[in-house]
């Protein structure tokens, strides 16, 4: 299933898009093994200390492969202080990478600041889920922008994706 219809421009930044709030905030998708080039970023206290590699070793990689998905996303899987596992979304395998391929219903929450929030993003995530009826499986985080587009842009906006029961 596709995300959403958008306009993926990055013209302004030449790197990171917009955020479009509206087509993220409370939405729900549902997947069926949708593929995504999994990685490992190692971190201290949850602080990547090597995102900027993967993420252009991963993409490059897809590039080759021309496996790029329609919309750009890529989920982040906080799985402990010390590292997080990166889903980068494809259209289908891409050679010598792992694919993983994600599937449920999956809620999505917007929220904007600093990076050291996340910890109440968390928590409201968890309450939201559970205020709609549902049961949180597992939670996956979209870093819409690096943070010299957050800069640019004047605010770090994060999409909170709760795979649900």
């Amino acid at each position: 299933m596709r995300l959403a219809e958008t306009n993926y421009d990055n013209k302004e930044t030449g790197c990171c898009a917009r955020l479009d709030e509206a087509r993220w905030e409370g939405q729900e998708f549902v997947w069926k093994d949708k593929p995504f080039v999994k990685d490992h970023i190692r971190e201290f206290l949850h602080v990547p200390l090597n995102f900027g590699s993967v993420m252009t070793r991963d993409h490059a990689a897809i590039e080759q492969a021309q496996a790029y998905a329609p919309e750009p996303l890529w989920l982040v899987d906080e799985v402990s202080p010390w590292g997080s596992d990166v889903y980068m979304a494809t259209d289908r395998d891409v050679p010598d990478m792992q694919t993983e391929y994600l599937s449920g219903t999956f809620m999505t929450k917007v929220f904007t600041g600093p990076f050291r929030d996340i910890g109440s993003w968390i928590s409201q995530t968890e309450t939201w889920v559970k205020e709609k009826g549902r049961a949180l499986d597992k939670l996956f985080f979209f870093y819409a922008t690096c943070p010299k587009c957050a800069r640019h842009f004047g605010k770090n906006q994060v999409v909170a994706f709760a795979r649900v029961k």
